[in-house]
């Protein structure tokens, strides 16, 4: 082989070795964003993913400057927690939040400002069919709450209700992501609030 053949043979070797580092920090990259949207950018949750709490990217800025956080709020996880909830679709058209407390919490309420740590399942109000659930990620997720970093259906829902809570919030579209979504039914377990 001369030596032309091999500095080609070379440049090709290292042209294909760059290429699988170049793909390898593209997964890489795309896990660490996809396992960031539930906590880093505290979007259920990402900002443009309507598949989770968060809020649409041009409704993200807060809505109202969030005030100092209470204390932390973390109780022991009630039994009926420790489950993934099965969830069923609604009947009709959704014309307002509805908030149905399916386990009472036994933790201080949610206040707006907090940041809580939330288990969810999130279906199709009409159909029934899983959306996205932090459950099947293997991990909660953690936002701020009542200040705009989520939809309005979780920051009007939430602050109020108790840690410990296992909560089921029919969301209209109009405080989701549209009619495009359309209605949406989550369930909401509040595991901690800080």
């Amino acid at each position: 082989m001369n030596t032309d053949s091999k500095k080609r043979r070379g440049q090709a070797i290292g042209g294909a070795v760059a290429g699988v580092a170049v793909i390898a920090v593209l997964v890489a990259v795309f896990v660490t964003v996809r396992s960031g949207d539930d906590d880093a950018n505290g979007t259920a949750p990402a900002a443009a993913a309507p598949t989770s709490a968060a809020a649409p990217a041009e409704a993200a800025q807060p809505t109202e400057t969030a005030a100092p956080a209470p204390t932390a709020a973390k109780v022991e996880t009630p039994a009926a927690l420790a489950k993934e909830p099965e969830v069923k679709a609604g009947e009709g058209k959704l014309t307002k939040l509805d908030v149905t407390v399916l386990v009472p919490g036994t933790g201080p309420a949610v206040q707006k400002g907090q940041t809580i740590t939330a288990n969810y399942k999130l279906v199709s109000y009409t159909t029934g069919q899983v959306i996205d659930s932090s459950w099947s990620r293997g991990e909660p997720f953690s936002t701020p709450i009542g200040v705009g970093a989520v939809i309005k259906g979780w920051d009007e829902g939430i602050p109020g209700q108790k840690v410990g809570s296992r909560v089921q919030l029919d969301v209209p579209a109009a405080l989701a992501y549209g009619e495009q979504q359309g209605d949406l039914r989550f369930v909401v377990d509040i595991l901690a609030a800080q």
